[in-house]
C-alpha cells in the first residue's frame, strides 16, 4: 500500500517542470556552462527530452547559448526575478549608494550577501574605481564556512539552527572548523569578523551583519580586504573595518532595527 506522502506526490506530480527545474538547477553549478548531450547525460534523459526544455528556457531568457561552443549557461533572469521579491529588493534599494560610497572612500570591493541554504548568496557587488581588485562576482555562491560573510549571517542564530546549517557543508580541513567557528565568535563578541581568506592568499576578510526591524540578521555586508604595494593613500585595515561597521550599521538603521513593532 502506498504511503500518504507518495500518493500526493503522484496526484500534483508535473514531469515537464520537474525537467526544467533539473535543468536550471544543474546549470547554477557549472559556471563553464554544457553542451546539451552533456546535460542529458547528467540528467539521464534523451538529448530530445533535454532540448525540447532547453528551448522553452532559451526562448524565456532564463537560458542562453554559446554558438561557437553550443554551451548552455544561465542567465541572470532568474536572480533578477528573485530581485523582484520585496525583502531582496528593499535591501538592495538600501545598500546601493552606501555601498558605492563606501567602495570608493576605501579604495575596496564591497559586496552583500544573504543566506541560500548552506551558501552565501551575493546579491550586490561594487568595486572601486581603480585598478588591482579583488571582489566577489555578482550571484556567486560559496559555502558558508568558507567566507566571514557566512560567519556574519550565522553568528545570531540559535546554536541547533547553525549547527544545522553547518551540517550541510563538509570542513575541508579541522583547521577550517576551527577557523570559521573562531569568526563567528569574533562576531558575537565584537560585531565584526577579520579573517583571512581561506580562499586567496593575502587577502583579510572584514564582515559585519545587517540586521532588519525586527532583529534577525537578512544579510551580510563584506570587503576582501587587499593592500596594495604601490599605493600609499589607501586607508589601513583598521581603517577599512571602521568603515565597514559604520556602513553595515547605517544599512541596519535604515531597515529599521532598533523600532519597536509592539
Amino acid at each position: 500500500m502506498k504511503s500518504k506522502t507518495e500518493i500526493n506526490v503522484e496526484k500534483y506530480n508535473a514531469p515537464a517542470l520537474s525537467k526544467g527545474l533539473d535543468i536550471l538547477e544543474l546549470l547554477a553549478t557549472k559556471s563553464e556552462g554544457m553542451k546539451k548531450s552533456e546535460i542529458a547525460s547528467e540528467l539521464k534523459r534523451s538529448v530530445s527530452e533535454i532540448f525540447r526544455m532547453l528551448a522553452v528556457l532559451t526562448d524565456r531568457g532564463y537560458v542562453g547559448i554559446d554558438p561557437l561552443s553550443e554551451k548552455y549557461t544561465l542567465t541572470l533572469k532568474m536572480f533578477e526575478q528573485a530581485h523582484k521579491n520585496p525583502p531582496i529588493k528593499r535591501l538592495t534599494n538600501v545598500a546601493a549608494h552606501l555601498m558605492a560610497d563606501l567602495a570608493v572612500r576605501l579604495n575596496q570591493s564591497v559586496h552583500l550577501a544573504v543566506l541560500y541554504g548552506s551558501n552565501i548568496l551575493v546579491i550586490a557587488q561594487n568595486d572601486p574605481p581603480g585598478n588591482n581588485v579583488t571582489s566577489v562576482r555578482l550571484g556567486a555562491r560559496v559555502p558558508i564556512t568558507l567566507t566571514a560573510s557566512g560567519a556574519a549571517l550565522v553568528s545570531h542564530m540559535p546554536k541547533h539552527r547553525r549547527a544545522e546549517i553547518c551540517a550541510g557543508v563538509e570542513f575541508a580541513t579541522r583547521d577550517h572548523k576551527t577557523v570559521f567557528e573562531e569568526s563567528v565568535d569574533q562576531v558575537i563578541s565584537t560585531g565584526v569578523c577579520v579573517s583571512p581568506s581561506m580562499v586567496i592568499e593575502g587577502v583579510q576578510n572584514i564582515s559585519v551583519p545587517i540586521f532588519d526591524y525586527s532583529g534577525l540578521v537578512v544579510a551580510s555586508l563584506t570587503i576582501p580586504y587587499i593592500q596594495r604595494l604601490i599605493s600609499t593613500n589607501d586607508p589601513d585595515l583598521d581603517e577599512a573595518k571602521t568603515a565597514l561597521a559604520e556602513t553595515g550599521q547605517n544599512i541596519s538603521i535604515q531597515l529599521g532595527v532598533g523600532v519597536s513593532t509592539q
